[in-house]
């Protein structure tokens, strides 16, 4: 079995470029570690696209053409982006005989211009509908620090290929938890921006109103430094008109008032944050509020109903989607699937009336907490990683679905779009636990600088997988 590297992305870069290495032995390395995936992570291998990367750079850095900040990283997608001449599966069996893309998505063109080298595609929960990543079609994502446990989802292949050491950069997408829920239980930093922030070109859709893209990384300086680089407006997706506003070099310069060392002003979510998250969550969400000198609690008003709103939007807005599909080939979707997106076919047009109307009255509850906090702390997940295969847990003395209860505290915040940095807990020998570092809308800098101070601390910290069995 390859060996797993757990170097950063900007490291790897940096040993290309100062000849320490090639890209070409880099990429060749990463697509080793991808076929020899013990967590079933990958969907797809892009070999001969990624290999011909490689030597383009190495072409370059031997003339003495400059390279991107990137140049030589390997990274790879969850597999609802579109990779130029793949067929864009979106973890599903219905759209593998659909016509292959005819271009990259925004996201994976930005990467790619950094000189970030694409490697795979990577494993998923059906059209994103779920917050496990067992797939019925391609198989479970083993978490990396117990393959008996789940990965998280729906980015659990993209949680885990970063926590496995198979390469140091992935994209996912998060809706109601996507990227947060698989970054806390595998043990890496996920990055949800704001809504609009970053171009959607190219990600299958699974909610309109919802959907976000964003990294997952090792350390808060790959996550910042993607992210930077994936910013900027698109013409082709309507939503993303902000211009770029860089973060990573503010975050590296800790002298100016804006940079991580600034002071900053942090609550400590309870009330619905709170009901029912299992105790390991409540200590490591305690430990980070301690490290940033967090005094205050604080409640978001209606946070109950956010959530729930979200809960009615998701199945309506995404059968509206799949109708055309349903109609003529209901077999062809994962059951658990199909059977939330016909109830959301089935309901009527005033729930969706009635959970639109309230996000202006969440949002202004929520914009008036943010006048005392620059950021605010939350779980990431009600518990660590419940096995493969689980269907219930324990939440508040009552027995519960995981499926649906992994995104209680997550999915009130992407009702209204704030941007989240999902950040693992430094607990040695324990399974992962992330936090959530909360942020007014187009203000990732805040939450980035956050994670920042907690990294530099020790407090947050990526996990390294136990070595396997041999």
């Amino acid at each position: 079995m390859s060996t797993a590297d757990f170097r950063s992305a900007q490291a790897v870069a940096a040993d290309v470029r100062e000849g320490r290495t090639t890209a070409r032995a880099e990429i060749e390395a990463a697509l080793a570690r991808a076929r020899d995936d013990r967590f079933n992570a990958y969907t797809a291998v892009f070999a001969e696209r990624a290999l011909a990367q490689a030597e383009a750079i190495d072409a370059d850095l031997a003339v003495g053409r400059p390279v991107g900040p990137l140049a030589g990283a390997p990274f790879a997608v969850k597999n609802l982006f579109d990779v130029e001449g793949a067929t864009t599966i979106a973890g599903s069996r219905i759209r593998r005989d659909a016509p292959r893309a005819a271009r990259d998505a925004t996201a994976v063109q930005r990467l790619t211009a950094a000189g970030a080298v694409l490697v795979g595609a990577l494993n998923m929960d059906e059209f994103a509908y779920g917050f496990v990543t067992e797939n019925a079609h391609d198989g479970p994502t083993r978490n990396p620090h117990d393959p008996a446990r789940i990965a998280g989802g729906s980015s659990g292949g993209s949680a885990a290929a970063v926590s496995g050491g198979l390469v140091p950069l992935t994209l996912g997408s998060d809706t109601n938890g996507s990227i947060r829920i698989p970054a806390s239980l595998c043990g890496v930093f996920g990055l949800k921006p704001t809504l609009g922030r970053l171009s959607r070109q190219g990600a299958f859709p699974f909610v309109e109103s919802l959907d976000h893209v964003g990294p997952f990384a090792r350390s808060v300086a790959d996550l910042a430094l993607a992210y930077d680089l994936m910013q900027g407006p698109d013409p082709l997706d309507p939503l993303c008109r902000r211009p770029a506003e860089p973060v990573a070099p503010r975050l590296q310069a800790p002298h100016l008032q804006e940079g991580a060392d600034a002071p900053l002003r942090v609550g400590v979510l309870g009330g619905w944050f709170a009901q029912g998250a299992f105790p390991q969550v409540l200590e490591a969400l305690e430990i980070v509020a301690d490290a940033l000198q967090a005094r205050r609690g604080v409640e978001l008003p209606g946070a109950e109903l956010a959530r729930a709103a979200a809960f009615c939007l998701t199945p309506i807005e995404a059968a509206h989607l799949h109708w055309p599909d349903l109609k003529v080939r209901p077999l062809d979707y994962d059951p658990a699937v199909r059977d939330r997106l016909l109830a959301g076919a089935l309901a009527p047009d005033a729930v969706a009336e009635v959970a639109r109307r309230y996000r202006p009255v969440f949002r202004d509850a929520v914009r008036a907490v943010f006048e005392d906090f620059d950021v605010l702390l939350a779980p990431a997940s009600v518990c660590p990683a419940p096995g493969i295969g689980q269907a219930t847990m324990e939440m508040g003395g009552q027995q519960v679905s995981v499926r649906k209860n992994l995104g209680a505290y997550t999915q009130p915040i992407s009702y209204v779009g704030l941007p989240v940095v999902a950040a693992p807990v430094n607990r040695p020998g324990k399974l992962p636990i992330g936090v959530q570092i909360i942020a007014p809308a187009w203000r990732e800098d805040l939450a980035l600088a956050a994670a920042l101070r907690l990294e530099r601390a020790g407090v947050v910290a990526a996990h390294r997988p136990p070595e396997p069995a041999q």
